[in-house]
């Protein structure tokens, strides 16, 4: 519902935006429209089921429903800070006719502050007892997993030469929720206490839910990483290159090998083609271009994008010089693959966990309910 909402801000003409290229107010009355089927339809199920729901029982406030409780709300009032965000200059622009923009740095520093808390409690969540937990059982075992994490982030700050102190923070948060969902799988496995084919078929024989959940956190600190390592050590360069001139970008050395028009299927477009290359060697190249669409006369500039492990490097065309130069932009992206590659692991847990057999056959049959006038006694006990 959130990202129809956006889609309809910038299509219908409503919002002002760089991504609003396709306003048309009858497209934005179409999504409008499938907003509405999505939120009625949503609220219509939870006011059919609601009336069925039965409330849980008591529960101490450390407790593993406690963790799940303190989640819900930070990621809600985090939501709603980003919507507030959003729809308030509209709202202010309506009531008054005053214009104003709220940027990045509202949005930086209010979902900042609110998700810092979340990324260091997630980790104890799986390793709560339900309706009673121990916290300082939970402290005792992801200490040994804070050190390991504070290190590392340590070591990569080191191998990076530079870089704000908080960047160091947030790496050994990314970090620590990375081991974390590890330790309890280790724990829960009684590696170390007991012998190695106990403890495979103590792990082995865990619920998928256990895995799914050291997924999804693990997807939340690889994608923590990513956030805090593009954020901190990328680099951008705007310079004037002529061909065969070099410059140096992310450890490569980037060649401007010159230019050349190509014509496409409803365009046209001016190619620059750049060597990339590393200790003198040749490895790859890439192309980037001004293109223009002449039905419509509407220019575009198509970036270069070459992948190195989990980072990537962009090459941009910008305006000709009069000397017979072209202006580059040139940006390099540590680790930024892995802000994707942690939301698909965290929704590769999600899946796991949905995937567990308990909650396919743990429901009492409603056939057999039926029958009886009893509910069915469960076909396995319920989870822990």
């Amino acid at each position: 519902s959130l990202s129809l909402m956006g889609t309809f801000l910038v299509r219908s003409g409503v919002l002002t935006s760089v991504h609003a290229f396709a306003s048309d107010p009858s497209r934005g009355v179409f999504i409008l429209c499938i907003l509405l089927i999505f939120i009625g339809g949503a609220l219509s199920l939870f006011a059919l089921r609601a009336p069925l729901l039965s409330a849980g029982g008591l529960f101490a406030p450390i407790s593993r429903e406690g963790a799940l409780v303190v989640n819900n709300l930070i990621l809600t009032v985090a939501c709603g800070t980003v919507l507030t965000g959003t729809l308030y200059p509209l709202v202010l622009e309506t009531l008054t006719g005053d214009k104003i923009s709220v940027g990045p740095p509202f949005f930086n520093l209010t979902f900042g502050l609110l998700m810092a808390p979340l990324l260091v409690i997630v980790p104890f969540g799986p390793l709560l007892s339900w309706k009673r937990g121990d916290l300082l059982g939970a402290l005792q075992r992801l200490y040994v997993v804070a050190g390991l994490a504070f290190v590392a982030a340590l070591v990569f700050f080191y191998i990076e030469h530079g870089g704000p102190v908080m960047a160091m923070l947030g790496l050994a948060a990314g970090l620590f929720l990375i081991l974390g969902a590890a330790a309890d799988l280790w724990y829960r496995a009684g590696i170390g206490k007991v012998k190695v084919d106990i403890a495979w078929r103590r792990l082995t024989g865990l619920p998928r839910s256990a895995f799914g959940t050291a997924l999804a956190h693990a997807g939340l600190g690889i994608t923590v990483l990513g956030i805090v390592a593009v954020t901190t050590f990328q680099t951008e360069h705007v310079i004037e290159m002529k061909q065969g001139q070099a410059t140096e970008a992310g450890g490569y050395s980037i060649v401007f090998d010159g230019m050349q028009p190509a014509t496409g299927p409803n365009y046209t477009e001016d190619r620059g083609h750049f060597s990339i290359r590393r200790a003198g060697a040749e490895i790859a190249d890439v192309w980037s271009a001004k293109r223009l669409y002449t039905a419509r006369q509407m220019p575009t500039t198509e970036a270069g994008i070459l992948t190195f492990g989990l980072s990537q490097l962009y090459v941009s065309l910008g305006d000709a010089t009069h000397d017979g130069g072209i202006v580059v932009r040139i940006w390099w992206k540590p680790f930024i693959l892995c802000i994707w590659g942690g939301a698909l692991v965290m929704a590769l847990g999600g899946f796991v966990s949905l995937s567990d057999r308990r909650l396919r056959v743990g429901a009492p049959s409603r056939k057999a309910k039926a029958k009886t006038g009893k509910p069915a006694a469960p076909a396995m006990e319920p989870a822990e």
